[in-house]
């Protein structure tokens, strides 16, 4: 990567009459790297990629590629190429007339347009036969290799993707997204990635935005967001997550509602010493909650109610209702699966170690 970001976003605001989509957004992408950003529905992120693809105008702020400003630059004008959800191929033309088709409004001589078409149907394994095969004739696998073929024969700096895999069936979506993470190692591209999908963004991702009502809440790689999310928001988008509002004691420990903590003096060690009186956010996802024994220990107890038992393919997770009323979330592999009954008491513990503390929420 470069010391200098390829792209800049500098104060960049967007409203539409008297609503503000976007209120004053900075970002820094780096040269090569998979961005991806995340959000609910109306959190901003397709308001984004629209201006950072020219689809639409900033209301305020600068967009920077390298040492060019481009925010007033018309969309055909920048080095950029979106692969949109809906994919947006010509169904009247074959797979090598869609390849080629911006090299055709480049004035790209046949002949060569024909030998990038089949260099890139190569990049994107598929058979180079494709070349005269109809658009209809293709399935939803072939379709989207194709548009990511178009999209590549621009020589784009950036490419933009706005949920291209949603309309994907799970088993499809699963495997483009690999030939997706593949294909960007072998291209050395910039690939800027919007989806809803926390699984996608994962697997995927050099670094993650959340996004959430115009603003990012958190840059980061997928390990710190998910182990170290910076609020309540973040905790909860990226997954199941056990929260307990906790408030500092004197020597440095943590009570809450039902929870018990023995951390025998070494909160400070795990970062989760608070001052007597402050407030916070314990966080610990669920497999790292485990049933204790009667004479298992842990760092955090509990006692509740085993509610209900779920399988989810290779993990089985649990639902467990404190004696405060919380219920909490368990997961386990399906071959550690517990022999509890619905109904039955049960005890809870982590440990510190596998536990965050977000101060003051």
């Amino acid at each position: 990567m470069t010391s200098q970001p390829i792209l800049r976003l500098r104060n960049v605001v967007k409203t539409f009459g008297s609503f503000t989509a976007l209120p004053g957004v900075n970002l820094d992408i780096e040269e090569g790297e998979f961005f991806t950003i995340v959000g609910p529905s109306g959190s901003g992120k397709s308001t984004l990629i629209r201006l950072l693809v020219g689809m639409d105008e900033v209301t305020e702020g600068e967009i920077w590629l390298r040492d060019r400003r481009i925010d007033q630059t018309p969309a055909n004008q920048r080095p950029t190429c979106m692969v949109f959800q809906s994919l947006a191929l010509f169904p009247h033309m074959s797979v090598g007339q869609n390849v080629e088709f911006p090299l055709k409004l480049r004035k790209v001589p046949a002949e060569k347009r024909r030998d990038r078409a089949l260099e890139l149907l190569d990049l994107l394994r598929l058979p180079q036969s494709y070349y005269s095969k109809r658009i209809s004739q293709c399935s939803g696998g072939e379709r989207q290799r194709v548009a990511l073929a178009r999209a590549l024969a621009f020589d784009p700096e950036i490419l933009f993707f706005d949920e291209p895999l949603s309309a994907l069936d799970y088993r499809l979506r699963k495997t483009l997204e690999k030939e997706l993470k593949d294909l960007h190692s072998r291209t050395g591209k910039t690939f800027v990635y919007i989806t809803h999908s926390l699984e996608e963004a994962m697997v995927m991702s050099d670094r993650i935005a959340i996004m959430n009502k115009g603003h990012f809440e958190q840059i980061a790689v997928a390990d710190e967001i998910y182990g170290r999310p910076v609020n309540r928001f973040v905790a909860e988008f990226m997954g199941e997550v056990n929260l307990f509002d906790v408030t500092g004691t004197d020597g440095g420990g943590l009570s809450g509602a039902g929870l018990e903590s023995h951390m025998n003096g070494h909160a400070e060690t795990c970062g989760v010493a608070m001052a007597p009186g402050a407030t916070g956010t314990l966080m610990v996802r669920p497999e790292y909650v485990r049933f204790l024994a009667s004479s298992d220990t842990a760092d955090f107890t509990l006692r509740g109610i085993l509610h209900g038992e779920y399988a989810l393919g290779s993990r089985i997770q649990y639902e467990v209702e404190t004696l405060g009323g919380q219920v909490i979330t368990v997961e386990k592999l399906r071959e550690d699966r517990v022999d509890r009954q619905p109904g039955a008491e049960v005890v809870l513990g982590f440990d510190g170690d596998h536990v965050h503390l977000i101060r003051g929420q």
